[in-house]
């Protein structure tokens, strides 16, 4: 069977940095689900069901195509020239959901092709089989990281080598890899995953989140259901809600991302369109905080107002309230 990847539109440029564009990057080979790249998880759920003997990936992904090859050494990886793109079918102000890019449920053994967005992410249950999410918006990512923790992240596991002070607590299932360590008076509630070497700052609350190697949390924040993709400094005194953090962010103290309007409205979104115009996209959700790209550096006392994105290598200075020129 043949795993055949295609280009696929998406709204994800503050997450990948400028070296992305360069080498040819895409989101699922940039961003890492566990540790592990998206593409990579991809390609071993579906051969967990599939017979998988060739995968095809279009040629000007160079770093997907390296992935794979480095991988599945005994799959053999086809660069080919594929200059459509799979664009979403449903209301753009909604984004994507659940659905079958072969139109019918996948069947080990009946379908000698199997074509899914590069861009996507691919699961399995025993009541729908094989299935595919679009992840066209940085939602799409931040409700993929959700739904993973929920499925995957089952029950506690503390790596020997971290280091858990004994008036915090540990609620819900988690997982804390080695070389982390949570200082005093903390609450970490599952599920969230942890990884190496990471810090939680004194008399702090982490719920619902992923960590990226090496992320440090200062003392008495509150850090809930975002992503962060590793290397980040967050101070002390911060409040990080439904949000994305880049590689190597700094937050200075007492900053924060909003996460619900005054309003109660739904929040949006600024994106451009194929014309490049800038124009502002209903998430659909009355959540969500912000999109902080990569080597940015957030001043101390920082407001990033909902819907937010800032872009890679952005300094904003202190005592700023980021946003306030989107118009809802």
């Amino acid at each position: 069977m043949r795993l055949i990847f295609r280009n696929s539109v998406h709204h994800l440029e503050s997450l990948l940095s400028r070296a992305d564009f360069v080498n040819g990057n895409c989101p699922t080979s940039s961003l890492r689900l566990f540790g592990q790249p998206v593409i990579v998880r991809n390609v071993d759920v579906t051969r967990k069901v599939m017979s998988v003997d060739c995968i095809l990936i279009p040629s000007n992904l160079t770093n997907a195509i390296n992935l794979v090859a480095a991988n599945f050494p005994s799959i053999e990886v086809i660069e080919y020239d594929d200059t459509s793109l799979i664009t979403n079918d449903q209301d753009v102000s909604r984004g994507p959901s659940l659905r079958y890019m072969n139109k019918n449920p996948v069947i080990a053994g009946l379908e000698q092709n199997f074509e899914v967005p590069i861009n996507s992410f691919i699961y399995y249950s025993l009541e729908r089989g094989l299935s595919v999410d679009s992840v066209i918006y940085p939602w799409d990512f931040l409700d993929i990281v959700q739904k993973t923790l929920r499925s995957e992240v089952t029950r506690t596991l503390i790596s020997p080598n971290a280091s858990i002070a004994r008036t915090s607590v540990i609620e819900g299932p988690c997982i804390i890899e080695e070389d982390v360590v949570i200082d005093d008076f903390c609450k970490i509630k599952g599920p969230t995953y942890i990884s190496k070497g990471s810090h939680v700052g004194m008399s702090s609350l982490v719920r619902n989140c992923m960590f990226g190697r090496n992320t440090r949390i200062g003392f008495n924040c509150e850090i809930a259901k975002s992503y962060f993709a590793g290397n980040a400094r967050i101070s002390h005194q911060n409040v990080i809600l439904d949000s994305i953090i880049g590689e190597n962010v700094w937050f200075g103290g007492y900053s924060g991302t909003a996460n619900v309007l005054l309003s109660r409205k739904n929040i949006k979104y600024e994106i451009l369109n194929e014309l490049g115009e800038k124009f502002l996209l209903d998430t659909g959700l009355d959540h969500f905080g912000a999109v902080v790209g990569e080597n940015c550096a957030i001043g101390a006392s920082v407001i990033i107002l909902p819907g937010r994105q800032v872009p890679q290598d952005t300094v904003i200075q202190a005592g700023t309230i980021y946003g306030v020129n989107h118009k809802e």
